[in-house]
């Protein structure tokens, strides 16, 4: 029974799959057999050919391992596995670059994006939507400054962009395989996935679900790393913070237009008020911080145009498991003649 189960396996995975689910891993041995039993459950209801595209993105813990098991019980389950960690939204591309679904659905391990509403998501998708996104309607087991920063970024990140990117939602969503195609042609270095997704257009719908607490482990995003995301995002899609430096030197300029005027009239009248080095020395300390924080500005945008213009690939992949079957494999990362590893 459990050779004709393989063989059974096997077969499936040889096909084209319709649905294709791409999970960033890092550090979740405690989460993956947990994450396997819920996601094969929810597949299989769903009742069409798929493949789990799980990316280790250089986790230090047995997630490879564990994985790799996975794979070899189950050869739907395809593994990815970087040389070392490039980040999660780097871990996403890599998965679009190698899905093969008609249908692309994009989930964190860490079991806080149920599962089980991927079946909403392709019920949408077969009503003729290319990218269906869930919106976090309650997010249990959160801290009520995470819950803060997060609803300010958000509704910040709307309003300074011309894109328009949802309210409350994050990497969990489906993409049409036009969508991922699309995508695909975005190879920008410092991305923000669920802008990009939004960019790209195409009919878009969303799902509300509650977001539930962490099965285990610690969370992969903590204040340092969603500055980072924080920075890509606005960086990526707003001009905005550019355009402050203009604003603030003519308002700066104007206002030292009306002081000028306001202190020759003074002294005209007889007024010491303005006497002495101490207005001199607030008034130089505040120009010449107004300066440096805009200095900082021009350093993110140069520095991001710098990493765009060296051209490095956005990963390299040290070995792949169940793609040797795979009619049309990713391209080459540039500047690289053997991308990845294949190990069936």
């Amino acid at each position: 029974m459990a050779s004709s189960a393989a063989t059974d396996h096997r077969r499936l995975s040889n096909s084209r799959p319709v649905l294709s689910v791409i999970v960033p891993v890092y550090n979740e041995e405690a989460v993956i057999p947990e994450l396997y039993r819920r996601m094969v459950q929810v597949l299989e209801e769903i009742g069409e050919p798929w493949e789990l595209i799980c990316v280790n993105d250089g986790s230090r813990d047995r997630s490879l391992q564990l994985l790799l098991d996975l794979h070899h019980r189950d050869p739907r389950i395809r593994v990815v596995s970087f040389s070392r960690n490039f980040g999660h939204q780097i871990a996403i591309t890599a998965g679009l670059d190698y899905a093969r679904g008609d249908a692309v659905v994009i989930i964190d391990a860490d079991l806080q994006d149920p599962p089980e509403l991927i079946q909403t998501m392709v019920d949408r998708w077969r009503e003729g939507y290319h990218v269906v996104y869930a919106v976090r309607v309650d997010r249990q087991g959160e801290s009520w400054f995470k819950l803060w920063t997060a609803r300010l970024f958000y509704r910040l990140l709307r309003r300074i962009t011309d894109v328009d990117i949802p309210l409350d939602t994050g990497d969990f969503r489906l993409m049409d395989r036009q969508v991922v195609l699309s995508l695909r042609c975005l190879r920008e270095t410092n991305r923000f996935m669920r802008g990009l997704a939004s960019w790209v257009g195409f009919r878009q719908i969303g799902v509300e679900y509650q977001r539930e607490p962490r099965f285990a482990g610690k969370t992969k995003y903590p204040l340092g790393r969603m500055l980072r995301l924080t920075m890509d995002a606005i960086t990526s899609f707003s001009y905005l913070p550019l355009r402050l430096g203009t604003y603030f030197g003519f308002f700066l300029a104007f206002l030292s237009l009306v002081g000028i005027v306001a202190t020759v009239i003074l002294r005209l009248s007889g007024n010491n008020a303005f006497y002495g080095q101490a207005s001199t020395l607030v008034a130089v300390l505040f120009l010449g911080g107004i300066q440096l924080i805009f200095l900082g500005v021009l350093g993110e945008y140069l520095g991001r145009i710098y990493d765009e213009v060296k051209r490095r690939p956005l990963y390299i992949v040290d070995q792949a498991h169940g793609f040797a079957d795979v009619p049309d494999p990713p391209p080459p990362p540039v500047n690289l003649q053997e991308p990845h590893r294949v190990v069936d």
